[in-house]
């Protein structure tokens, strides 16, 4: 019996080394094909990535173009508003006052020829 059983284990034991032999026969073509399949997902993702980035960096440029036009509207509006102020201080003037009355009203003052040119 002794027999036998040395017999079923070296059996056993050429069928389990059987299986590791094709499991490590198996081990590296199941690598390749999981380091394939994880070098596409990187892929996939970086190319996901370099899309993303190609239409940010569009908005940024758009943003940027915006950013530029407004502050040369910024610095128009900046400009006519110093305009304004020295309109405002002037029409504070006599000259203003002056001015106004001989254009608009026709009024001179006492004495004062006032010519005309004909039309």
């Amino acid at each position: 019996m002794a027999g036998r059983q040395n017999g079923a284990r070296s059996r056993e034991q050429r069928v389990n080394a059987r299986r590791r032999r094709r499991v490590a026969y198996r081990k590296p073509q199941q690598n390749r094909v999981s380091m394939f399949l994880v070098t596409l997902a990187v892929l996939v993702i970086v190319a996901v990535i370099a899309i993303s980035a190609v239409g940010l960096q569009k908005k940024i440029d758009a943003y940027d173009t915006k950013i530029a036009e407004l502050q040369a509207e910024i610095q128009r509006e900046e400009e006519r508003a110093k305009k304004l102020e020295e309109f405002r201080k002037y029409t504070q003037t006599k000259g203003y006052v002056e001015e106004v009355a001989q254009d608009q009203l026709g009024l001179v003052y006492e004495g004062e020829i006032l010519f005309k040119q004909e039309k």
